[in-house]
């Protein structure tokens, strides 16, 4: 089951508490900026781990400027559109609500509230049209929610040379035949993003699968391919591409 920092206690609680019951995510991003990006980025993982665990889950957005903006760069991200959160009341059997908001602005909510660090961008929050959109992904996404992040020339290189290594390697192992995804592996996985979505800790689980001896490539890809239902980095892309 997924536990959460809630920012008001700073304790471990239960992001889902009722089994199938609905829960609403609700991002709060009040202008289009990296920091806002990295909210709507954090929000669209935690619906996915929800999702993944079987949750029924609502994802809504409320902010006050530049919410077309935003929409359109998270679009780009690979988030998942959000229903517009202004003047909703409660749904029909929601069970829980969690906030996802910058900094401090998570303390303005009730509910369970998840607290997301700024970013210091030193190039555009979004991509252009002929740059890779996974590299800003996984950029905002490499740290650990409550450390601040510096976006730069320099993290978005490393994130497109990981890129590219993992999707050269998933699409080698896609030719080999297909095995499921080890039971240690998945443990691993849902062990990591099922505490307090820990997602530094999912990207090592990947580094240890890519290279343990022991695992079939079969298993790999499917690994690789199962953890991307959650990361959102297109790990698939280049399947049936040249050697």
């Amino acid at each position: 089951m997924l536990r959460i920092i809630d920012a008001r206690t700073g304790e471990l609680v239960d992001a889902a508490p009722a089994r199938r019951g609905l829960t609403r995510v609700e991002a709060h991003a009040s202008g289009f900026d990296a920091t806002g990006l990295r909210v709507l980025l954090v929000a669209d993982v935690l619906v996915r781990a929800l999702e993944l665990g079987g949750t029924p889950v609502w994802a809504t957005l409320t902010g006050d400027r530049e919410q077309a903006e935003l929409r359109a760069g998270a679009a780009t991200l690979g988030v998942r559109p959000f229903e517009d959160g202004r003047g909703l009341g409660a749904a029909l059997d929601e069970a829980q609500v969690v906030h996802v908001a910058a900094g401090g602005g998570a303390e303005a909510f009730e509910g369970v509230r998840v607290a997301v660090a700024s970013v210091d961008a030193a190039v555009p929050a979004a991509p252009a049209a002929d740059d890779d959109p996974a590299a800003w992904r996984l950029a905002l996404l490499a740290r650990g929610r409550t450390v601040p992040v510096r976006l730069d020339a320099a993290a978005l290189d490393k994130a497109r040379r990981t890129l590219a290594r993992w999707r050269r390697a998933v699409a080698d192992w896609a030719r080999r035949p297909s095995r499921p995804v080890p039971d240690e592996a998945r443990g691993r996985l849902r062990g990591a993003w099922e505490d307090d979505l820990d997602v530094p800790a999912v990207l090592r689980v990947l580094e240890w699968v890519g290279t343990h001896p022991d695992l079939a490539d079969g298993a790999r890809f499917e690994t690789y391919a199962y953890a991307d239902r959650l990361l959102g980095l297109d790990l698939v892309r280049d399947l049936g591409g040249t050697a």
